[in-house]
């Protein structure tokens, strides 16, 4: 036996967030109340000319706050084109920042401001075992976050992502002091998105409520050496768990309707749930879909999915994230049965006569149901993946101990291949 302490106590950290149409004009007065006269605009190019910009950057400019845009964010962050943007942010000396765009706008920006206030070697802050994942040193930045989609939650979350290359798998940086001050939360920025971009970025949210609800509990991982150490993903914990399901339930009743219709009502509640979500697991964290998301994504082959630029292959991170999800809740259901059961009931499956023995299918063919009612692609095969591509996708998932130690059952090398061959095809 172990005489290794076991955490506990939980932090529940947030933005500071605001919700509503037209909440996107406050922007200036948000970072001219914190203090910001000069500020970096952090989007992407084709974002640069959006009404949510123009909102933004007018807003800016009626609080006389000087301004310069950045329009060179990848639609899938890299070591390299985060290192642009954090170039761009040292040379500027800004005292600012500013993300109008989805999860990878938010995240750039997060980056650009930590290493422009406190340079480092680019793996310092990077989360072990692909950095060093040293605690960042103190405060940083005003950052005032406008998220465009509806699903990343980054606007509540301390944690980046990125594409690293040298590994072909994605890793993050993952802190607290990473948060935005403010997310501004405005469904008017929702309008124009394409039916694509709508589902992956609702997928997302998807299995953000069910992992941060699924995951090990906050009291059974190991104590922190010191609070500095203590991770921004805690595990589950009673707080996150109201926040998770409040999401779930928003889901359950929008997500099909905001992306086959494009209703704007079903947008601004799959918005807030969103948010909701983003404070869930920004605390309890997400686990194996998320970790195995991660190769998926940067092993990308040809797959071109409608809606995102034409120029690069791209397996969007929602997508990544729901095509490896049924296999997973089949997997994990065993762990806590009936929180896989209640996840199911609030994407809307009948659960009534569901026995625990039965919950990893109910909610895997509830969101396999979900997936079929919006067109989704029918498993990893479709993205251009066979089973010749598994140990490579094992190999991408092992390093991400930050969710996958997450998980409420442990998971080898075999495990993974197991349940990627299952998400091959899923119906």
């Amino acid at each position: 036996m172990t005489n290794t302490p076991v955490e506990k106590a939980f932090t529940i950290d947030t933005s500071s967030i605001k919700f509503g149409p037209g909440i996107t004009n406050e922007t200036g007065f948000e970072l001219d109340r914190l203090g910001a006269q000069r500020v970096m605009v952090v989007t992407d190019s084709q974002m640069a000319t959006s009404q949510a910009v123009e909102c933004a950057t007018e807003s800016l400019r009626l609080q006389r706050i000087d301004h310069t845009v950045f329009d060179q964010v990848s639609i899938e962050p890299t070591d390299d084109s985060l290192k642009q943007a954090i170039r761009f942010a040292t040379e500027g000396k800004f005292d600012g920042f500013l993300a109008v765009g989805g999860g990878s706008s938010i995240d750039t920006a997060k980056a650009a401001n930590l290493y422009s206030t406190y340079p480092a070697d680019f793996l310092e802050y990077v989360n072990a075992p692909i950095g060093r994942g040293t605690p960042i040193p103190g405060e940083l930045k005003p950052l005032v976050a406008v998220p465009t989609t509806i699903g990343t939650g980054s606007e509540t979350t301390g944690v980046a992502i990125f594409d690293f290359k040298d590994i072909g798998a994605k890793t993050g940086i993952a802190h607290r002091s990473l948060r935005p001050d403010v997310g501004l939360v405005d469904a008017e920025n929702t309008r124009t998105l394409p039916k694509m971009v709508a589902a992956c970025s609702g997928f997302d949210v998807l299995c953000h409520g069910i992992e941060s609800y699924t995951a090990l509990p906050f009291s059974k991982r190991e104590a922190p050496p010191t609070p500095a150490h203590r991770p921004a993903y805690q595990g589950s914990n009673p707080i996150s768990d109201v926040w998770a399901l409040a999401a779930l339930e928003l889901v359950g009743k929008n997500i099909v309707q905001a992306v086959l219709d494009g209703d704007y009502d079903a947008r601004s509640n799959m918005a807030l749930a969103a948010t909701f979500a983003g404070v869930g697991f920004g605390n309890a964290g997400v686990h194996l879909p998320h970790g195995m998301s991660y190769p998926v994504s940067s092993l990308v082959k040809k797959y071109r999915p409608d809606g995102y630029p034409e120029e690069n292959a791209i397996v969007p991170h929602g997508m990544a994230v729901i095509l490896n999800a049924p296999a997973v809740f089949r997997y994990t259901a065993q762990s806590n049965p009936e929180r896989h059961i209640h996840a199911a009931k609030l994407l809307g499956a009948d659960v009534s006569d569901v026995g625990p023995e039965e919950a990893g299918d109910v909610l895997s063919d509830r969101i396999i149901h979900i997936l079929k009612e919006i067109n989704a692609p029918n498993g990893l095969s479709e993205l251009g993946y066979t089973a010749n591509d598994i140990p490579a996708l094992v190999e991408g998932t092992l390093p991400q101990h930050r969710v996958t130690k997450l998980a409420p059952r442990e998971t080898g090398s075999e495990d993974l291949g197991e349940l990627f061959s299952q998400s091959m095809r899923l119906w």
